[in-house]
């Protein structure tokens, strides 16, 4: 009895070498592979975008998975005259900002600027994606990582948008303003604001931190009195 060859197991290793333009087509056949392929690859990028707006990761995943089957369905409208990237951000946007719409009024940016310091601000680097080398090395970065998305969490929803997608997913600024249709030197301002509020809420929540920095308490303490004590007892 001859065997009969399985063609997806050899289709879907070669999905994930294809570009989105390859895998358009397939997908717009129903191709079950191709819209997972694309769906993995473009994962992370629609949930941060999805998370910067709506704070909260398990409603940041019902709009991916939105945002993913209006696309789907409406695969037949892309044109390709921009990114498939470019598109589905751009659904997971409206999707996000539709929800937040509907249950909130957001607070206008005008109002934001008045409460807005006007002190100066750094960048604030998020950490890489290195791999840990330990349990410990993985429980701070745990912890810096929590400390930074609450911060993040607090940013009003213009600043949070344009921080996310400049400095965590790391688009260009007109890339950036492009998503959220508005004008680059819009995003350049908002995002100027963004990583000063971001660095004085590190820094709010840090200060309480400082007074406990290179303790030398407990048995360290001891010892070094007990070393004192015996130098002096040394005769002269």
């Amino acid at each position: 009895m001859t065997a009969i060859p399985v063609p997806v197991a050899r289709h879907q290793p070669l999905l994930a070498t294809l570009a989105d333009a390859d895998l358009v087509p397939l997908a717009k056949m129903g191709d079950e592979p191709a819209i997972r392929a694309i769906v993995k690859r473009h994962n992370q990028r629609l949930f941060r975008t999805a998370r910067a707006v709506i704070r909260n990761d398990a409603e940041a995943e019902d709009v991916v998975q939105a945002a993913y089957i209006k696309a789907f369905t409406n695969l037949a409208t892309f044109r390709g005259e921009a990114e498939l990237s470019t598109w589905l951000t751009r659904i997971t946007l409206n999707e996000a900002l539709g929800r937040v719409r509907a249950r909130r009024n957001t607070t206008g940016l005008e109002e934001i600027d008045m409460q807005a310091t006007s002190a100066g601000g750094e960048v604030v680097q998020f950490p890489s994606s290195l791999s840990a080398t330990d349990p410990e090395t993985e429980l701070s970065r745990s912890q810096a990582r929590q400390l930074l998305e609450q911060a993040v969490d607090e940013l009003p929803d213009d600043f949070r948008a344009i921080f996310v997608l400049r400095d965590v997913e790391g688009m260009s600024t007109d890339e950036a303003a492009s998503y959220l249709c508005i004008r680059p030197e819009t995003a350049k301002t908002r995002l100027h604001r963004a990583r000063r509020l971001m660095r004085q809420s590190i820094e709010k929540r840090l200060s309480g931190a400082f007074s406990a920095l290179f303790p030398f308490d407990g048995a360290r303490c001891a010892f070094m009195a007990d070393r004192v004590v015996a130098a002096l007892r040394q005769p002269s």
